[in-house]
Parts: structure tokens; C-alpha cells; sequence
């Protein structure tokens, strides 16, 4: 009997032993899973916020011929960070750039000038890029070197015809411009005060096809985008002060306006054209804004 208690005793003790050892396991193995678990959601989470997140997809912009360096540069760089997003651009002038954004037909349009009243009561939203002088060029051996707004005024609108009224050589002015619906147009006619009312001998559809044409006319004289203008043309000062990014910035040069993004108010965009549009404004462009030829905001 007394042996029989022992051994009872003992298998009890034995059970008890193994079911708290069970026990332990069990707790340990769930503390390790938790621990685990834990782990994981950290290192996702850090995953998430350490990095830009990937996108991937095809985001279609059409507007400003004058944005077409700005618009290399910025694709070309943003390439580098979402190598799986395509950036595609068209220059179609920035009236039509506007206008594909507002009928939906792109993600984002592209504007040379500032939205016009109108624009904006439609949707429009302008989102500033860069800022750009209207440079007027003349042909180099041209030996006027500075002009004031109302000089220039009156050569648009007629009421200027020869070089020589204002010190230049007796030779008829051949005044050349960009077509209508141009963002560079646009822009300056509203800031001369001649909106309307030029007198141009050409139109052109391109901005280097202004630049060519007065590089081979030395009677000509027209405008252009400041990153357009090289060594072809000579851009001449407006009322003493040269056109430049540092003239730019500051505000003293007087023919100058905004490069913007455009977007339809209340359109939802794709994950892939809201970043590239974050992008493409925020900060850390600016070098390569100024790169192009144009201003940082």
C-alpha cells in the first residue's frame, strides 16, 4: 500500500511537472510570436516612412513651348527617384495646355502666364514652378542696347517703324511674335500694355522659331523666354536693367512672368502625377530650375 502511495505520488508530481513545463513553452512560444509580430510592424512601419514610397504609371502633361527645358530637367531628375513612372510632355502652347486640363483629356497643363480670370472660374488651379523673364531680342549687329517699356510699346503697335527714331541705323523694324494662344505672348502684351493691339509682321508658332528669325534679320526685333536666349540674338535692357535670374528674383527687370503647373479643381489626381507635382514645386528643384534657365520661385 505504502509503495503504491509512492508511486501515486510520484506520477502526480511527474504530471505536474510536465504540465507546468507545457505551460512554459506555450507562454514562451506566444511572448516570441508577439515579439515577432512586433518586430515586423516596426520594421514595415519604418519602411513606409524612411523611404519614398515606389509609383509607378504614366503621367501626361501638354502646354508651354516655353517650359520645355524647365520641363526636361524636372522630368530627368524625378526619373531618378520613380524609375517606374513615365512623365510625358507636349508642347501644344500654354492656351491649349489649359484647355486639356480643364476638358480632362491630361493630368496636368502647363502655362506660360498667368491663368486669366476666366480660366479659373472653370477649375483652374495655377501651382508656381518657376519664374522667367521676357527677354527682347534684336539681331546682334543691332546697335540699340536699351529700351523702355513705352519704346517698346510703341514698336509693337505701330507706332515706331524705323530703327533710327530710336539711335539705331534707317531701317524699316521687322516685328516679330509668337502665334495667338502663346503663354509667352500673352504675358507680354499684358505686361507692356499692348494686349491686342500688336502689329507684328510674323507670327510664329515656336519660340526658337523667334529666335531664329531675328538672328537672321538685323532689322528685326521680338521676344522670347530668358532660357531660349543664347548667343544667336541679343537681348537688349528694358529701361537699364538686363534680363537675368538675379534681375528676376529681385524683381527689377519688368517683363517677367510665372512658369505654373496647371490642375482642375475638385479632379483627383493619380498617386504618380501628385508626387511628380509635389515635386516639381517643392524646394529641392531649385537647382535644377536654375539649371534650365529659369528662377526658383
Amino acid at each position: 500500500m505504502k509503495k503504491f502511495l509512492a508511486l501515486l505520488m510520484a506520477a502526480t508530481l511527474m504530471m505536474a511537472v510536465l504540465a507546468g513545463c507545457g505551460g512554459t513553452n506555450n507562454g514562451g512560444s506566444n511572448a516570441g510570436n508577439d515579439t515577432n509580430n512586433s518586430a515586423a510592424n516596426n520594421t514595415g512601419a519604418e519602411d513606409n516612412t524612411g523611404d519614398t514610397a515606389a509609383l509607378s504609371g504614366t503621367v501626361n502633361t501638354d502646354g508651354s513651348t516655353s517650359m520645355k527645358d524647365v520641363m526636361g530637367v524636372l522630368t530627368e531628375t524625378y526619373k531618378e527617384i520613380q524609375k517606374d513612372v513615365t512623365v510625358n510632355y507636349s508642347g501644344t502652347g500654354s492656351g491649349a495646355g489649359i484647355e486639356a486640363v480643364l476638358a480632362g483629356n491630361v493630368d496636368i497643363g502647363l502655362s506660360s502666364r498667368a491663368l486669366k480670370p476666366e480660366e479659373e472660374e472653370k477649375g483652374a488651379v495655377g501651382h508656381t514652378v518657376a519664374l522667367d523673364g521676357v527677354a527682347v531680342v534684336v539681331n546682334p549687329a543691332n546697335g540699340v542696347e536699351d529700351l523702355t517699356v513705352e519704346q517698346i510699346a510703341q514698336i509693337f503697335t505701330g507706332e515706331i517703324t524705323n530703327w533710327s527714331e530710336l539711335g539705331g541705323e534707317d531701317a524699316a523694324i521687322a516685328v516679330l511674335g509668337r502665334e495667338d494662344g502663346s503663354g509667352t505672348r500673352s504675358a507680354f502684351e499684358e505686361i507692356v500694355g499692348v494686349d491686342g493691339a500688336c502689329q507684328y509682321t510674323n507670327e510664329y508658332s515656336s519660340t526658337g522659331d523667334v529666335i531664329g528669325n531675328v538672328a537672321s534679320n538685323p532689322n528685326a526685333i521680338g521676344y522670347a523666354s530668358l532660357s531660349a536666349v543664347d548667343d544667336t540674338v541679343k537681348a537688349v535692357k528694358v529701361g537699364g536693367v538686363a534680363c537675368s535670374e538675379a534681375t528676376i528674383k529681385d524683381g527689377s527687370y519688368q517683363i517677367q512672368r510665372p512658369f505654373l503647373m496647371v490642375t482642375l479643381e475638385g479632379a483627383e489626381l493619380s498617386a504618380a502625377a501628385e508626387d511628380f507635382l509635389n515635386y516639381a514645386t517643392s524646394a529641392d528643384v531649385a537647382e535644377y530650375i536654375a539649371a534650365a534657365g529659369a528662377v526658383a520661385p
